[in-house]
């Protein structure tokens, strides 16, 4: 490709980029663009009545190159007043188990806040690692758990997994961790 078509496709996107700077500014009200990471992702502030600015992440916009297509894309807002929550443990490690095992661990947590626990959703880092919340608020000071069922399938070695819970907590997601070491099933000879 010669130079010349090198800096034709420059200026083309260096054009896009502008147009997609101004869409975020005309499509989400009175903002500015506060990140624009390498993702093609822009995150905006909104401005309130009084001038001020609202926390980063309360726009998000996905850039579409080199169309300039852009999608909002709007965080999950839990339900409720703002409350906390305190686990016994954040993280377990099964040790050593088969491939092919079930394999069941209960994370305990408190409600440690003022308000009514509300959990919006709880999802594994993958289809292996299934948790079981509670689909009721949990009231001040009580307590309840979050069952996580790793089921390995064929993976082999040290496995890494996560479970992220949305709720009405700050922050909003709490990320729960388990780990193992998957061995093969002995074959039969």
């Amino acid at each position: 490709m010669n130079d010349k078509i090198k800096d034709y496709i420059l200026y083309g996107v260096a054009a896009l980029t502008l147009i997609n700077t101004y869409f975020v500014f005309t499509n989400s009200g009175s903002g500015r663009v506060i990140d624009t990471p390498s993702s093609n992702t822009a995150l905006v502030e909104s401005s309130r009545a009084d001038g001020q600015f609202e926390a980063p992440n309360t726009v998000s916009k996905t850039f579409d190159a080199p169309t300039g297509n852009t999608e909002v894309v709007q965080p999950a807002k839990p339900a409720g007043p703002p409350t906390t929550l305190a686990f016994e443990q954040m993280e377990h490690d099964f040790g050593t188990i088969k491939q092919n095992s079930e394999n069941k661990h209960i994370f305990k947590f408190v409600n440690t806040g003022p308000n009514q626990l509300i959990i919006q959703d709880a999802k594994g880092s993958c289809g292996c690692t299934v948790p079981k919340y509670p689909k009721e608020p949990v009231a001040p000071g009580e307590t309840a758990q979050i069952e996580v069922v790793y089921k390995p399938g064929t993976q082999r070695g040290s496995q890494s997994k996560t479970v992220t819970i949305t709720a009405n907590t700050e922050p909003g997601e709490t990320v729960l961790k388990i780990s193992a070491m998957v061995e093969p099933e002995k074959e039969d000879s």
